[in-house]
């Protein structure tokens, strides 16, 4: 669909065109509509409620405080999910601000380069944070949050508040002293995982966020979501762009918890909020099998998942336990996050927009193409790379123009992904380009072998990966694949059963190698620079 589409539904929700539109604009005018109406819970601070004035009453003093005590343009946050984050990222916006919410969970040196790429010198925390990284590289420049957002006194409340009730946008605008902000400029910066290699500084802009929530919302409006749980962490994409930003501009009320992996409290605070949508992970979704009971989730309308491939055993695991349907997505960092969505009808009942096996149609505003992986030409009807083009496509790589210009070409991203559309207009995935090995002139699919292989040695799904597939370097060949397991294995006796499978000798490893863990993210994904390192040594 093109930008008119957007702007149809842009004027529906937000009274603008998308054109006209900024974020720090549309935050203040969306939590003045919502005066009353509540928009942020946090389950992990006693179910602490706020509504669209007490909201952005916080945010203003927020960003005043951001402007009189951080001189650099980038902020650091380094925060669980909850209320604080949420008003740290607002405050920010709101003063134009950039900020930069930290991957906590990954190790220092990937920390390290993304604060000196994003030349950060303050990081916005809590002690609790600092004694439970000791390891992460603090700048000495760190405040605490907790003291900032309860050291406001009485006058500066009220104040504020005043601000927000009394008066119009424009006057508030002034107030922050952002009338004059651009839509193209930068937003906020993300950093890719780091699972292929080092982080990448993604820089989002307003038109970037503003297209993104649009078409999420456009999407899923017809459900009546009225409230979603929001656990995933906000340096996550996903966390960042549908949890975050679409609540505070006219999406659904957001409960928060700050852990995905607590399915126990998950569980409880899905049932007392009666939550309707859930965004998680196929790892997570995992934990909600064995520890949830289906009167606990029995609220929820519609679950979306994301982030890594949803096996189909826990699709349906899921469903036939909980009797809520799961739809798969697909996006990036780069994306802002999200390209396509599997849909449910308004009953939320499957139908013509849920086939499973994909990730669903491209959302609104969203171009996809196959194109071959070497020469770029694009197929029909045959599987290659994907190529996304869309206002959520972001700007380029932070202070790398070499990157930036090998994926970003007239507007459209090459993913890295290798996929097909169904003549329905369905997307599927196949996998990332470097989870495939090129045996004897022939694309080796890591993800297909895998698969394979957990069938005929009976592994059951699990929360924790006892198979992985990695490619090495082989003198014959070129590449060999290499099983790295948590088991022992019969290597001989394994090339047999999946001989008898039907599976292509071509695509039978030879060598296993047994490990302790498989290193995967905090998000349940496999950690693809850590297994190919750890594949590597085993192989030198």
């Amino acid at each position: 669909m093109s930008t008119f589409d957007l702007d149809y539904f842009s004027k529906k929700l937000w009274g603008g065109a998308l054109k006209d539109l900024t974020l720090p604009a549309l935050l203040v005018r969306q939590l003045k509509r919502r005066a009353s109406e509540g928009v942020l819970v946090d389950a992990f601070l006693g179910d602490r409620s706020l509504n669209g004035y007490q909201t952005l009453t916080m945010g203003l003093l927020m960003a005043r405080w951001l402007r009189t005590n951080v001189p650099e343009k980038r902020v650091g946050i380094v925060l669980p999910t909850g209320m604080g984050a949420c008003l740290v990222n607002l405050g920010c916006v709101l003063v134009g601000k950039i900020p930069v919410n930290l991957n906590f969970t990954a190790g220092r040196d990937s920390n390290l380069s993304c604060i000196q790429k994003a030349d950060i010198k303050s990081i916005l925390t809590v002690e609790p944070m600092i004694e439970r990284f000791p390891d992460f590289p603090w700048t000495p420049q760190r405040h605490d949050v907790k003291r900032i957002l309860t050291g406001f006194s009485k006058f500066e409340k009220s104040g504020a508040f005043l601000l927000s009730v009394l008066f119009p946008v424009f006057w508030i605008l002034k107030y922050l002293r952002i009338s004059g902000s651009s839509a193209e400029s930068e937003a906020a910066l993300l950093f890719t995982s780091g699972s292929s290699g080092d982080p990448k500084g993604v820089v989002l802009t307003d038109r970037n966020i503003l297209s993104n929530v649009l078409q999420i919302h456009s999407a899923l409006n017809e459900l009546e979501l009225e409230s979603l749980l929001g656990s995933l962490p906000v340096f996550h994409s996903f966390g960042f762009t549908v949890t975050l930003w679409w609540p505070l501009l006219g999406g659904p009320k957001v409960v928060t918890y700050p852990s995905p992996t607590e399915t126990k409290a998950l569980a409880e605070i899905i049932e007392r909020h009666q939550i309707r949508l859930l965004l998680s992970t196929p790892t997570f979704l995992r934990a909600f099998v064995r520890r949830a009971s289906r009167e606990q989730l029995r609220s929820l309308k519609m679950v979306v998942t994301g982030a890594e491939k949803l096996p189909i055993k826990v699709l349906e695991d899921f469903e036939e336990k909980f009797g809520t349907l799961v739809c798969e997505g697909y996006g990036m960092t780069e994306a802002t996050p999200v390209v396509s969505v599997n849909l449910l009808e308004r009953d939320g009942t499957a139908g013509a927009q849920r086939k499973i096996g994909t990730v669903g149609r491209p959302l609104i505003g969203v171009q996809v193409e196959i194109r071959d992986s070497f020469t770029e030409q694009v197929l029909n009807n045959q599987s290659g790379m994907i190529w996304v083009k869309g206002p959520n496509i972001f700007s380029g790589y932070l202070d790398d123009l070499e990157r930036t210009q090998q994926v970003l070409k007239e507007g459209w991203y090459k993913t890295g992904d290798l996929g097909s559309v169904t003549e329905e207009g369905f997307l599927i995935v196949e996998g990332r380009l470097s989870r495939f090995s090129k045996i004897g002139g022939e694309m080796v699919p890591h993800g297909v072998v895998e698969e394979k292989i957990q069938k005929v040695l009976g592994i059951s799904d699990s929360e924790l990966l006892e198979i992985a597939i990695a490619g090495v370097l082989d003198e014959k060949k070129g590449e060999a694949l290499l099983i790295l397991t948590t088991r022992e294995i019969d290597i001989e006796e394994l090339r047999r059963q999946l001989l008898a499978e039907g599976v292509p000798a071509l695509w039978i490893p030879r060598r296993s190698s047994r490990v302790e863990l498989i290193p995967t993210l905090a998000s349940g994904k496999l950690d693809l620079k850590r297994l190919q390192e750890l594949a590597s040594l085993v192989s030198a």
